[in-house]
């Protein structure tokens, strides 16, 4: 396999964003798809995660991800945005083991991590970052949009072009790690 292919899904019932990229075993990435699975707030609960499953199996369909990653789920203050949100990713991991996918998930700080070299970086600096690696013209959006975006490249870094886990964990660190830990010995000196 030359490129592994990354459906990332940051999942939400509003707006639940996806993002498709290409990812080389240089670490280059390209764009493939991008876009949100709306639903809409007055329909039950039950027709709002069908349309959410219908949106992620035609994205699948038509652009063939080797993986999915989805944002992991963690505790906010506001529990029923928590329950939706853990709703939406449980359809995206669903659907994907329903098309014979793997599926991973990443916290909101591995993946900032990953695409910045910051944990706690700013949505803008994500989105930035993004736009840089996938060499677009313009920040990627919705935020969603831009957040699976994230996801897709996480994972592919993360774990390599195979799809395995890379062997050591300096192998596993992307260039924006490796450019922090550098600094950090630097500063440490």
């Amino acid at each position: 396999m030359t490129s592994l292919r990354v459906l990332g899904v940051d999942p939400g019932l509003t707006r639940c964003g996806v993002g498709v990229v290409d990812v080389a075993r240089d670490r280059s990435a390209a764009l493939v798809h991008v876009g949100v699975v709306r639903s809409a707030v007055d329909l039950p609960i039950e027709r709002r995660l069908a349309t959410i499953a219908a949106g992620l199996r035609a994205v699948i369909a038509e652009h063939r991800p080797h993986v999915v990653a989805v944002e992991r789920v963690f505790a906010q203050h506001n529990r029923s945005s928590v329950m939706g949100t853990a709703q939406a990713s449980g359809i995206a991991l669903l659907v994907a083991a329903e098309s014979g996918l793997d599926a991973a998930t990443h916290t909101p700080s591995e993946v900032k991590a990953a695409i910045t070299g910051y944990g706690s970086a700013e949505k803008l600096q994500v989105q930035t970052m993004v736009a840089r690696v996938l060499r677009l013209d313009s920040l990627p959006q919705p935020a969603d949009a831009a957040d699976a975006l994230a996801l897709a490249i996480c994972h592919a870094w993360r774990r390599g072009p195979g799809g395995a886990a890379t062997g050591s964990a300096a192998a596993a660190l992307t260039p924006a790690q490796r450019a922090w830990a550098d600094a950090e010995r630097l500063s440490r000196r």
